[in-house]
């Protein structure tokens, strides 16, 4: 069996899921080589669709995903991968997921505090 990357130019989403308590972290996107790069490391390696280019999770954070269970939906076009997260949080915006915004009453909010100081991490410079 084979993963389907023909229908989004080469691209098959990829479901970040922590292992331990089935949140769901993140979404990225993977390519061929992003897959195989995976497998090989162990940890989640990504496609970059506004880099153009792979990028490890944890490059610049240090908050790198560990495979635990990688899985296929029934098309084999999007993967569901199983994780150890290693750092407090994901999310480049400083939270434990991608997901912190929850819809209530009409109206985007922040559900959760932050996990992490992003400036700090990514040492943003001004």
């Amino acid at each position: 069996m084979n993963l389907n990357f023909d229908k989004l130019d080469g691209l098959i989403p990829a479901v970040i899921q922590d292992q331990a308590g089935g949140r769901v972290l993140m979404l990225g996107f993977m390519n061929a080589a992003a897959f195989e790069r995976t497998l090989a490391t162990g940890l989640v390696t990504f496609y970059s669709r506004s880099r153009r280019c792979l990028w490890a999770k944890g490059e610049t954070s240090g908050h790198s995903l560990k495979v635990c269970a990688i899985a296929t939906d029934c098309d084999c076009d999007t993967l569901l991968i199983q994780v150890e997260a290693r750092g407090p949080g994901v999310c480049h915006d400083g939270y434990a997921t991608c997901f912190y915004r929850a819809l209530e009453a009409g109206r985007w909010l922040t559900s959760e505090p932050r996990a992490f100081d992003p400036d700090v991490v990514y040492k943003v410079q001004v």
